[in-house]
C-alpha cells in the first residue's frame, strides 16, 4: 500500500515543487494580473504570463530547453519532428518560430499596416526627436558592459530602450537567445507602463511654462514654408524609397523594417490591396502574437529568471527606457534655446516605438496644463519615427556584434 502511495505522490507534480516554482507562478499571475485587470498590452501580456505558468508546471515538460539540448550526437541540430518528440509542443513552436526569427517581422508587417506616416511627412522636423530618444539604447549598452555583460549582451539590453518589443526579441534572438525570456518581458512590460514613466521623467525634467507650448499656435504664428501636396501619392512612395535606402545602407535592418514599410505599402495603396492589408493586421498577427507570447514566456524557467543577470536586465531596461524619454525631451529643449518656434518637449519624450500610447499619454499630459493644446498629430510625427529609429539601431548592432 505505501509503494501505491509513494508512486502517486511521484506521478503528482508536487514532489519536485519548490519555493522557486511558487514565485515563477506569482511572476506569471502578475503578468496575468496586469493584462487581464490593468490592461496593460494584455494581447501580449496575457500569453507571455501564460507562457510563464506553462514552463513551469511541475513536471509538465513545457519549458524552453537548453540549445545544447536539441543537438544529434555529431553536434547538428535535431529535426522539428525530434524536437518535438523529446522535449513537446513548446519546444517545437520556439526553435520553428522563434529561433528563426520568423515571428517578430511578421508583427512588424501587421504593424506596418496599422501605422500612418502623414503626421511624420508633414513635420519632418519632429521625426528627427524619433532618432534622440535612441540614446537610452546606446546608454545603457555602454553601462551593462561596464557591469560584466558581454557586448551581445549589452546590446540586447540595450535595445529595450527603443520600446519595441519585436524589435528586442529580433535582436535578442540574433545577438544573445540565451537571454530572450527576461529581456522580452522587461520590454513588454515596460512598455505596458509607458503611462506611468512618460509622465514621471517629463515632469522631472520639464518647467510648467513647457508644459503649456501650444504647437497649433506655434504653427499660426510660425506658418511651414512648404506643405506636401499629393500626400497620397507621397504615402506610397515613401515605404518603396525609404526600404530601399534603409536597406541599402544597413542590410540587416531589412527583415524589420522592410516587413514593417511593406505592411504600411499594401495599407496605402488602397482597396486593390485591401485584402492583404486586413490579412497581415488580422488574422497573421494575431496568430503570430499568439505564438510569440507563450513561446518567450516558455522560456521563463525559474533557472532562467531567478539569477543576477536577470536582475540586471530588468534594472537596466528600466534605465534605458527612462533614459529614452529624457534624450527626447532634452533635444527639444536643446532645440528650443535656438529656435524662435517652440516644440513643446513632450513631443520629444514621444520618440520611443510604443505607438500610439506614448502619443496618446503626451497628448493627455498638455491637456491637463491646457484644455486647448492637442499634441498628438505632432507626437505621432516623432513617435512613429521611432518605430524606424529602434529597427535601423538594432540593425547596426546585429551588423556590428551579430
Amino acid at each position: 500500500m505505501g509503494d501505491i502511495f509513494s508512486n502517486i505522490a511521484e506521478m503528482t507534480g508536487f514532489s519536485t515543487m519548490g519555493w522557486e516554482t511558487i514565485l515563477m507562478w506569482l511572476i506569471a499571475f502578475v503578468l496575468l494580473y496586469l493584462g487581464i485587470k490593468k490592461q496593460y498590452e494584455p494581447l501580449l501580456l496575457v500569453p507571455i504570463g501564460f507562457g510563464v505558468l506553462l514552463a513551469n508546471l511541475p513536471g509538465a515538460g513545457l519549458g524552453i530547453v537548453d540549445t545544447s539540448l536539441v543537438h544529434n550526437a555529431d553536434g547538428s541540430y535535431m529535426s522539428l519532428l525530434d524536437i518535438a518528440d523529446k522535449h513537446g509542443i513548446m519546444n517545437f513552436l520556439y526553435f520553428a518560430l522563434i529561433k528563426t526569427g520568423i515571428l517578430p517581422p511578421i508583427i512588424f508587417m501587421g504593424v506596418g499596416v496599422l501605422t500612418d506616416f502623414g503626421p511624420m511627412l508633414r513635420n519632418l522636423k519632429l521625426s528627427l526627436f524619433g532618432g534622440a530618444a535612441q540614446l537610452g539604447i546606446f546608454s545603457v549598452l555602454i553601462g551593462a558592459v561596464l557591469m560584466g555583460f558581454t557586448l551581445p549582451e549589452a546590446a540586447s539590453l540595450g535595445i529595450i530602450g527603443g520600446a519595441d518589443g519585436p524589435t528586442a526579441i529580433y535582436t535578442t534572438i540574433k545577438l544573445a537567445p540565451h537571454l530572450l525570456g527576461p529581456i522580452a518581458i522587461a520590454a513588454y512590460s515596460y512598455m505596458a507602463l509607458v503611462p506611468v514613466i512618460i509622465p514621471g521623467v517629463a515632469k522631472l525634467l520639464m518647467t510648467e511654462k513647457e508644459f503649456k507650448i501650444h504647437m497649433k499656435k506655434m504653427d499660426k504664428q510660425y506658418p511651414p514654408k512648404h506643405e506636401i501636396k499629393h500626400m497620397k501619392t507621397v504615402k506610397i512612395i515613401f515605404p518603396i524609397v525609404l526600404g530601399v535606402i534603409v536597406s541599402v545602407l544597413v542590410p540587416s535592418s531589412a527583415p524589420l523594417l522592410g516587413m514593417l514599410l511593406f505592411g504600411n505599402l499594401v495599407k496605402e495603396i488602397g482597396s486593390s490591396t485591401g485584402r492583404l492589408a486586413d490579412a497581415a493586421s488580422g488574422p497573421i498577427m494575431n496568430t503570430a502574437t499568439i505564438f510569440l507570447g507563450l513561446t518567450v514566456g516558455a522560456t521563463m524557467t525559474s533557472e532562467v529568471f531567478l539569477s543576477v543577470q536577470t536582475l540586471g536586465i530588468i534594472v537596466g531596461g528600466l534605465l534605458a527606457f527612462c533614459v529614452s524619454v529624457a534624450g527626447g525631451i532634452l533635444a527639444v529643449k536643446g532645440y528650443n534655446l535656438f529656435s524662435a518656434k517652440k516644440i513643446n518637449p513632450l513631443v520629444g519624450a514621444t520618440g520611443l516605438s510604443a505607438v500610439p500610447m506614448a502619443s496618446r499619454v503626451a497628448n493627455e499630459m498638455a491637456l491637463k496644463y491646457d484644455k486647448s493644446n492637442h499634441i498628438l498629430q505632432y507626437c505621432m510625427a516623432s513617435n512613429v519615427s521611432g518605430v524606424i529609429g529602434s529597427a535601423v539601431a538594432a540593425g547596426v548592432l546585429i551588423s556590428f556584434l551579430g
